[in-house]
């Protein structure tokens, strides 16, 4: 392992100790190690088009906004190879959230979480994203009965 060393003002040192604090870390360099990590997998995200990933998006709606269900279930179903399951509850007599479970390749789930988020009605949409490696298609057990299919493991 390899170690280096930062300086803070004493103002962001007492912040940071309080972020780590309120999330549980158990020293400095946990909390530094997660921010680093997550920091250069939103880089990697950004830069490499040919990543995967599994994705949580969630947003609130109007459910009386005019044929906000209908637009939002025609993007579904027009990216039914993106869309792994969708969950819906409502939160009062107007709004509801919905949570949809998308995998994919990164820069085209992102497309369509902008485009769901885009609808009149959408409010407050969140994506996010864990990146994902491809693995060969092969078949489980004997014989041709399997079909063939890839498997995702979270890129480390």
């Amino acid at each position: 392992m390899e170690r280096f060393t930062i300086s803070l003002d004493d103002k962001l040192a007492h912040e940071f100790d309080h972020w780590i604090a309120d999330r549980g870390y158990a020293n400095r360099s946990e909390a530094v190690r997660d921010l680093l990590r997550g920091e250069l997998e939103r880089t990697r995200q950004d830069e490499d088009a040919s990543l995967h990933c599994i994705a949580c998006l969630s947003y609130v709606f109007n459910h009386h906004e005019r044929d906000l269900m209908e637009r939002i279930t025609g993007l579904q179903h027009d990216h039914h190879d993106l869309t792994v399951s969708t969950m819906h509850a409502h939160l009062d007599h107007d709004h509801c959230l919905e949570t949809v479970i998308l995998r994919g390749p990164t820069q085209v789930v992102r497309r369509f979480a902008d485009a769901v988020c885009a609808q009149r009605g959408v409010h407050h949409g969140k994506l996010n994203l864990i990146s994902m490696e491809q693995h060969q298609p092969h078949r489980h057990g004997r014989g041709t009965k399997h079909a063939p299919h890839v498997h995702l493991k979270p890129a480390t």
